[in-house]
């Protein structure tokens, strides 16, 4: 429990045992010889106000998951929208091929775009930078097109995604080894 539930809870607590030592105090009828004590308004009053506090616990506890569960939610929301901006789709050296692992990510990607309507993309292609510019720039283009066709296919609207190569001029590591030109042939995807 949280430290307001706790706090709510003491409260509710001490408000139902001042309920209990004012009701000691009861007003006395006289009827003749004897004395009765009249409990019938006081009793009624602290159970009534006792059940409110209970209830505004209730609806405290309630308005508490609810926040939670929206807060867990957006984080959720969240963590999908980056893994699906920050997981590129690699190519094979001078190939717009996409390979089974591409596909793969390609249909998580798909279901994203189609649980998230209003989001448009552009599909960045990008190569290492062995070949010329104008290569690298058409083969950037091809792996942008084959990325974007495939998510066409799967049933992505065209008109929510938009290609462009960038050839080797935007590389994600620029060391000039086999690791770093791995990483720099890609589709990369960004909010359009």
């Amino acid at each position: 429990m949280n430290k307001r539930l706790w706090v709510n809870l003491m409260m509710a607590m001490l408000v139902a045992g001042l309920f209990m030592t004012v009701s000691c105090g009861k007003p006395e009828v006289k009827t003749g010889d004897t004395t009765v004590q009249d409990n019938s308004g006081t009793d009624a009053d602290a159970k009534a106000r006792a059940g409110a506090e209970a209830e505004r616990i209730r609806q405290q506890e309630l308005a508490d998951q609810q926040a939670r569960e929206e807060a867990r939610r957006q984080a959720m929301l969240a963590q999908a929208k980056d893994k699906f901006f920050n997981e590129n789709i690699l190519f094979d050296y001078d190939s717009s091929e996409l390979s089974y692992d591409a596909k793969t990510l390609l249909k998580e990607k798909a279901a994203w775009l189609q649980n998230n309507t209003s989001v448009s993309i552009i599909i960045q292609g990008h190569c290492d930078e062995r070949g010329t510019t104008e290569y690298n720039l058409a083969l950037g283009e091809r792996r942008a097109s084959a990325v974007k066709k495939y998510l066409s296919d799967l049933g992505v609207s065209n008109s929510r995604m938009n290609t462009v190569s960038f050839g080797e001029e935007q590389p994600l590591d620029p060391a000039h080894n086999e690791a770093a030109y791995r990483l720099n042939r890609r589709a990369q995807f960004v909010l359009n």
